[in-house]
């Protein structure tokens, strides 16, 4: 499992992959930190996959070239658990929480 994100941005590679609009779900904007959750994003683009097992981080490597969905698992500062998703055609990326799936 990755650290929580730190209150610090992070120094991070080149984004793999364009994310699209940006939409998140009101209870993520309710409960993840803002710091964290633009830190994540990043992350997510430069195809750090936070807390996924390694057959889910696999599967990424194959989106990242098969135009599949892409998905990630983070935690705040507070340990609030948020996912972040890329659709399959890059045109959008959802920040939600597991409950809102």
């Amino acid at each position: 499992m990755s650290p929580p994100a730190k209150p610090e941005n992070h120094t991070m590679n080149e984004p793999k992959f364009p994310l699209g609009q940006l939409v998140t779900t009101p209870a993520a904007l309710e409960s993840v930190d803002p710091e964290d959750m633009r830190n994540c994003l990043a992350r997510h683009a430069a195809a750090d996959w936070g807390d996924l097992c390694a057959e889910d981080r696999a599967e990424n490597e194959i989106a990242l070239h098969n135009e599949l969905r892409i998905f990630s698992v983070y935690r705040d500062r507070k340990e609030v658990k948020f996912w972040i998703i890329t659709e399959a055609d890059r045109s959008s990326t959802c920040i939600l929480l597991p409950t809102d799936y």
